[in-house]
């Protein structure tokens, strides 16, 4: 993927997704450094505008959240940035047909190291805080739709993450969410 003037885009392993490290501008006063521009996302990977923006807070160490995702028409992108505390960010990539289907990547992030995770349309998110008081800014490309809201079991042997510290707290909600059949051919965008 390009570098540009103020954003540096990795790609990683699952086709589409990338880290998103944003360059700071600073002197002895301070830094400006550049959160979102449609520009510059838009033509490294094709997002340009936002829907919602979302900021969470998780108060413990060791909680996890997820696996979510939406279907087809309400799909959608997502640029996640920890603003406080520190998580292992992990997405799974359940598009129908992707050669990476039903891999999954862990990416570290923490307040204070300037990157993002790009999270494309089609693929679970979840995560696990490593801190307290860790708070996450989602920007998302589409709207959510509770219609069209699923989600995967975190703790689905399958899926095979390996969450790195034990965990404290889970939602009712998450915890119920289904372990993936064998006849799951993935999502359709």
């Amino acid at each position: 993927m390009a570098t540009d003037e103020r954003f540096h885009f990795e790609g990683l392993l699952l086709a589409g997704a990338c880290k998103i490290t944003r360059k700071k501008l600073g002197d002895e006063r301070g830094f400006l450094e550049r959160m979102f521009c449609s520009k510059e996302l838009a033509r490294s990977v094709g997002f340009g505008a936002i829907a919602q923006i979302n900021r969470t807070l998780t108060a413990a160490t060791g909680v996890v959240r997820g696996m979510h995702f939406q279907l087809a028409a309400s799909a959608e992108a997502k640029i996640v940035t920890c603003l406080r505390g520190g998580i292992l960010d992990v997405i799974v990539d359940l598009r129908k047909g992707s050669p990476t289907f039903l891999q999954h990547i862990e990416v570290s992030l923490s307040a204070g190291d300037d990157t993002a995770l790009f999270v494309p349309r089609g693929f679970a998110h979840g995560f696990q805080t490593l801190h307290p008081d860790t708070e996450l800014l989602y920007l998302h490309d589409n709207y959510y739709d509770p219609a069209c809201e699923r989600g995967l079991f975190p703790l689905d042997p399958s899926l095979g993450i390996q969450w790195p510290l034990e965990i404290s707290q889970m939602s009712d909600r998450d915890r119920n969410h289904p372990v993936i059949k064998s006849d799951f051919e993935g999502i359709t965008l």
